[in-house]
């Protein structure tokens, strides 16, 4: 049914398909207003869309929250299912192609892509309302059914690849201990030319040794306990840790120096893998209570201890199962409980429950 109220978006036309599409600046106030998305207790096949995931949704609103001048939004996309008319400003050229969208009041939107930005929307106009005031860009498509839409929804998500953690903290400037991070493997002697900053996974010739993102992940082990005041000054605990711990490794020094290739340690040293590192960091963060010269004298005791994956009396249950490194919780606690006792250190209780039953499935 047609009514006498439209909405009114100035659009630029386009064709995919052979079906025309239209691109506008959306005011973010309208967004929450005139978008929808299915109602969660709808069976999936009754939606055009996935559930929202809610605990995705304050992250983001905190994003574009706490980050007024620089935050980045991509389009969203949204079908609508009514009457629409694109009023050209002219007959040819470029000016058939931008002109004027009216949509009548009564069609229904249905977002395709981006109704996890729309909640975010709405939830931080509550917080900071100029952000209403601001624009978003919307891909309308004219189209009717649920199923183009569901088929909207597969074909925008066939190809949609997730970015590897490494590269994501390479290329994060904001978060500070993202920097840490990346200060860490700039200036520690340890991660010298063997570190993959943008995959997260390493390739059998790969010639790196560890990836960012388990670094990351070690360092944030390392200052878990510690009031973080700065990049800089985290970055500095972490670099004398690890510079520590080198002296100890000297197989990470031979690849510097190139007498052994990253591949060769991999494939036969338990050190190299990101279960290790994680065991690392929490020594690292059980070290924080100690003195500088009481660290030192504790990790000469790992000068002693076969790093060797064939040495399966050590490593078979802990970082092992049947040979091939494992990466579980409880495989990097049994990890560090073994690192733990080599460097005399208390066990937690959590530690000790984990080692006893440990202990118990060997006898």
């Amino acid at each position: 049914m047609n009514t006498s109220f439209e909405y009114i978006f100035p659009a630029i036309r386009g064709i995919q398909a052979g079906r025309e599409y239209y691109v506008s600046m959306c005011p973010m106030r309208l967004i929450p207003k005139i978008f929808i998305f299915d109602e969660d207790e709808l069976l999936p096949e009754l939606r055009a869309q996935r559930e929202l995931n809610r605990p995705r949704i304050p992250a983001i609103t905190e994003y574009l929250v706490e980050n007024p001048k620089d935050y980045v939004f991509s389009s969203i996309t949204a079908s609508i299912n009514g009457l629409v008319k694109f009023e050209p400003l002219g007959d040819r050229g470029e000016a058939s192609r931008i002109g004027t969208l009216k949509i009548d009041m009564n069609s229904q939107f249905i977002i395709n892509d981006g109704q996890h930005r729309r909640k975010a929307i709405e939830e931080a106009i509550k917080t900071r309302p100029e952000i209403g005031d601001e624009t978003i860009s919307v891909v309308f498509f004219i189209d009717k059914g649920l199923k183009r839409c569901q088929q909207m929804f597969a074909d925008l998500n066939r190809y949609a690849i997730k970015t590897s953690p490494s590269i994501g903290i390479l290329y994060d400037h904001r978060d500070e201990k993202a920097k840490m991070s990346k200060l860490v493997v700039s200036q520690s002697k340890a991660f010298k030319d063997i570190v993959e900053m943008e995959k997260t996974t390493l390739a059998p010739r790969s010639r790196k040794l560890f990836t960012l993102s388990a670094i990351h992940s070690s360092n944030l082990l390392i200052i878990a306990n510690q009031k973080f005041i700065s990049a800089e000054q985290s970055a500095e605990v972490c670099v004398s840790f690890w510079d520590d711990l080198y002296k100890y490794i000297p197989e990470w020094n031979d690849i510097q120096n190139g007498k052994l290739t990253s591949g060769e340690v991999r494939q036969n040293y338990v050190h190299s893998h990101a279960i290790l590192l994680h065991a690392f960091g929490n020594i690292g963060r059980a070290f924080m209570g100690l003195s500088l010269a009481d660290r030192r004298k504790k990790l000469k005791s790992l000068a002693s201890i076969n790093w060797k994956r064939s040495n399966d009396r050590v490593w078979e249950g802990r970082c092992m199962l049947a040979g091939i490194m494992q990466k579980s919780s409880s495989n990097t606690l049994l990890t560090t409980n073994f690192l733990k006792q080599k460097l005399d250190l208390q066990l937690t209780p959590e530690e000790q429950r984990l080692e006893d039953t440990f202990k118990r499935g060997r006898k």
